[in-house]
């Protein structure tokens, strides 16, 4: 059995700190073979840059996740194009810098694959397809790779249920991203793929999403536009842990968790 923490998406400072703080823990408690983030909130709010690449991984990140911001900082598309642990969206144009999947060796030699993809409602308009993308990367996949993780980082739930049975039986978990708000939905699908919705928010939940609530009220209030600066208070950390048979690669156990930063 290999043991996934699937997080949440790490949003500025505060996100990254709690982290930092929470993972070595649950590593240990829960003999966490692969370490899988959503990281593209973790510079300022928006995007990865190369230094908040460096430091998600030293704090314990094995495979990277990105969606919509992907190429908000730009010092992140040469650390995409070299580093095996950090994906962009499969769905993006073909010519996209960066990798479509990427591949952790965890210390048993059992393999983790994770993939990318962005919905397409309320989202970037340029992207392909999401379920066709994801068809096409599980072609090209090695064939000794089990355990599939896909990041579905979309608006509409509807989407990211429609991407769990889509792939039902076919990858090991189906984890939705990017509404920064944790669903309550987590199962085993019938053919052995655990699933939710949303992971929810690494970040600071004295907030609106995890920007400052008092500037998000004032935009929402006067309608006069005002900078989303990142919140700090009530840091927490939001995803799953997820054990998957190593030889078939189905989901046998799936848990919701939320760990409060000190």
């Amino acid at each position: 059995m290999l043991h996934l923490l699937c997080v949440g998406d790490v949003v500025g400072p505060p996100g990254r700190r709690v982290f930092q703080e929470v993972v070595p823990a649950l590593v240990a408690k829960h003999e966490i073979d692969c370490v899988i983030v959503n990281a593209e909130n973790v510079t300022q709010g928006a995007g990865l840059s190369a230094a908040g690449y460096e430091k998600i991984v030293q704090d314990g990140a094995h495979l990277i996740t990105l969606g919509d911001h992907v190429y908000r900082r730009k010092d992140i598309i040469g650390v995409m194009e070299r580093a095996a642990n950090v994906v962009r969206p499969a769905n993006l144009p073909a010519n996209a810098p960066g990798r479509e999947f990427a591949v952790h060796e965890t210390s048993s030699g059992r393999k983790v694959a994770v993939i990318s993809l962005l919905g397409r409602m309320f989202m970037k308009t340029m992207v392909n397809c999401p379920f066709a993308a994801v068809d096409r990367v599980l072609a090209s996949l090695p064939r000794d790779i089990k355990i599939i993780v896909v990041d579905m980082h979309a608006e509409v739930t509807s989407e990211k249920i429609a991407m769990g049975w889509h792939l039902d039986g076919r990858v090991s978990v189906v984890f939705g991203t990017h509404t920064h708000v944790p669903t309550a939905d987590e199962r085993i699908l019938p053919k052995g793929t655990a699933y939710i919705t949303d992971l929810g928010m690494t970040g600071p939940y004295d907030s609106v999403l995890g920007r400052n609530k008092d500037r998000v009220l004032g935009a929402m209030l006067s309608g006069v536009p005002s900078p989303f600066d990142v919140a700090e208070g009530d840091a927490r950390l939001c995803g799953i842990l997820v054990s998957v048979d190593s030889s078939t690669g189905r989901a046998d156990k799936i848990e919701r968790i939320r760990v409060n930063g000190g």
